[in-house]
């Protein structure tokens, strides 16, 4: 696989975007967006939460996204293959989701 090989699923009405299958959610942080193109969100916010994390060793990003009550459903984490400090790493997830700024950069995008 190439470096730039994401793997795009489909489950449902869900669209996940992960690195390595199976896919693996050790670390998992939700919250809610305006609809929009679930691809073109995913790929964003796997941009930013990987930049977020790209210092710990050993995770790979996993995007979830999927339609609820009018809106969409973001699951965003991934894989941690090594021992790291989970809490402080889903802290990081938290504050990249709930970002003003990047909120309303993905929401442009994927409009």
């Amino acid at each position: 696989m190439s470096r730039s090989s994401w793997h795009i699923l489909k489950e449902g009405d869900a669209l996940i975007l992960a690195r390595r299958l199976p896919v693996r959610f050790d670390l998992r942080v939700m919250t809610y967006l305006e609809r929009g193109d679930k691809s073109r969100l995913a790929r964003q916010i796997r941009q930013d939460v990987w930049r977020a994390l790209r210092t710990l060793r050993g995770f790979s990003p996993v995007v979830r996204i999927e339609p609820c009550e009018g809106r969409l459903c973001v699951t965003a984490g991934g894989q941690l293959d090594a021992q790291a400090p989970r809490a402080l790493a889903t802290q990081w997830i938290a504050e990249v989701l709930e970002d003003p700024r990047n909120r309303a950069r993905w929401i442009r995008w994927a409009v």
